[in-house]
């Protein structure tokens, strides 16, 4: 949305195999029904129509971004002339524009719909949703285990970006989250205090300003990925056929929603989606304290912790691989373990059965889970992060030209490799270890200063 974009865009995604979402110019408003206004917009829907359509990776058109949902909620002020010009415009006049130009692509007159006609846009079982609890709401993440949308094509969590990025735009006197400055490069008003809110919930308050950029990327990581998980697992019957979150790109150096920055620098976020969007996914569905809603001040009574692990598949073969589970504390010793050959059809998902698991130490105690292929795998704690007892992982680098290996002596949470020198991107990062080694590639920048963290390191 927001712009029509180049030819080499769609040429890109025809080979690579994407499909577009292409919204029309509109959106959050109201448009006149002016002679002058639709004849403006009908040449412009129609030349971009024609250049646009024989490409193999244009899915729908969009007729617009959240208007239908404004004017049956009432969003903005609006009279009935302002109804009248919507529904001509979406449900009239663009029809007619590309039944014309393009019959062959389905029309989609809003985002969120359930096919138009102002009926029920946010209609969990038809068409698409927009889900803003989770941020706005202030809803916990595991309130997107409460939803089974058809398909959610908007959903989102800010973080700030890199300290790298952070420099561009402030000096050193700057760099409190509340500062003006900071508070000036943010989208969302009071939204850096939003960030401390979730914060609070999972993370140790951070020693310092690097650490509280670091930890609020990880909650974006964090609650994208699990909403994502759970709309996978829930694929088969056709049920959640899609999640699209909200963003992927900045237009300037600020605090937003979006997994690459300002200057194309990437987010926890956008690491942990290449590992929540594999075509082939195994992930864990955790019965914790946050779960459960249960905090410090919750009376006491029976608890229930537990874990179903739910192998994702979606592509066009059969996946026939081994499922590796361990139960470890924070030194990363196995207190118990188990593996099961499975087999999952195409575009579907297969759940394991569920692992009661109510008689460990919560604080000390974690699960991890791998394929033994080694196409997907991760660990799920049952308190927040906040509360895990952790270790010292005594975490270290050794660098072999663009190679980087990461020893740690113990359970390590979110491990980041970065440069007090620059910018530095890697082919994994912000990635779960056991004790031992793992090594990573670098992409980008150069391995001078190369540093470590992880969760331990943010209080």
């Amino acid at each position: 949305g927001g712009y029509y974009p180049d030819d080499w865009f769609y040429d890109a995604c025809d080979e690579y195999g994407l499909v577009i979402w292409e919204d029309l110019m509109f959106a959050c408003a109201y448009y006149p029904q002016t002679d002058e206004f639709v004849e403006e917009i009908t040449e412009e829907i129609r030349q971009n129509v024609a250049r646009l359509r024989h490409h193999a990776s244009l899915g729908l058109w969009c007729g617009n971004n959240e208007m239908e949902g404004f004017v049956v909620f009432k969003g903005f002020e609006m009279t009935e002339e302002d109804l009248s010009n919507y529904l001509v415009q979406n449900e009239y006049i663009i029809p007619q524009i590309l039944k014309k130009a393009d019959p062959d692509t389905m029309y989609w007159p809003s985002s969120p719909s359930s096919g138009g006609k102002l009926v029920e846009p946010h209609d969990p079982n038809r068409g698409d949703v927009h889900y803003w609890m989770v941020w706005h709401g202030n809803a916990p993440f595991t309130a997107y285990r409460d939803h089974m949308f058809r398909y959610l094509s908007e959903f989102g969590f800010q973080s700030f970006p890199g300290l790298e990025t952070v420099k561009q735009f402030t000096l050193p006197e700057d760099r409190n989250i509340f500062s003006y400055i900071m508070e000036m490069h943010q989208r969302n008003a009071g939204a850096n205090g939003k960030i401390m809110t979730y914060l609070a919930q999972n993370y140790l308050y951070p020693k310092d300003f690097e650490s509280m950029l670091y930890a609020s990327q990880l909650l974006q990581a964090d609650a994208i990925r699990y909403g994502v998980e759970h709309f996978r697992r829930n694929r088969n019957d056709d049920r959640c056929m899609g999640a699209v979150y909200w963003q992927l790109n900045d237009i300037w150096p600020v605090a937003s929603w979006a997994s690459l920055d300002y200057y194309g620098r990437w987010k926890a976020l956008q690491y942990a989606a290449k590992r929540f969007f594999a075509p082939v996914m195994l992930s864990c569905a955790e019965d914790s304290m946050a779960s459960q809603g249960l905090t410090c001040v919750t009376e006491p009574g029976e608890r229930h912790f537990g874990a179903a692990l739910c192998l994702t598949n979606e592509t066009w073969d059969e996946v026939k691989d081994t499922v590796i589970w361990e139960l470890r504390d924070e030194k990363s010793g196995i207190l118990r373990s188990g593996s099961q050959e499975v087999t999952v059809k195409p575009f579907s998902s297969l759940w394991l059965e569920k692992m009661d698991l109510s008689d460990i130490d919560i604080r000390r105690v974690h699960l991890a889970y791998r394929l033994g292929s080694g196409l997907s795998g991760g660990s799920v704690l049952f308190v927040p992060a906040k509360h895990y007892d952790f270790t010292d992982p005594k975490l270290s680098l050794s660098v072999n030209g663009d190679e980087v290996t990461i020893t740690s002596e113990a359970y390590a949470r979110s491990v980041e490799v970065y440069s007090q020198d620059g910018y530095v991107r890697f082919d994994d990062n912000y990635f779960d270890m056991e004790k031992g080694s793992r090594t990573i590639r670098l992409l980008e920048g150069e391995n001078k200063d190369l540093r470590v963290r992880s969760v331990k390191d943010i209080g």
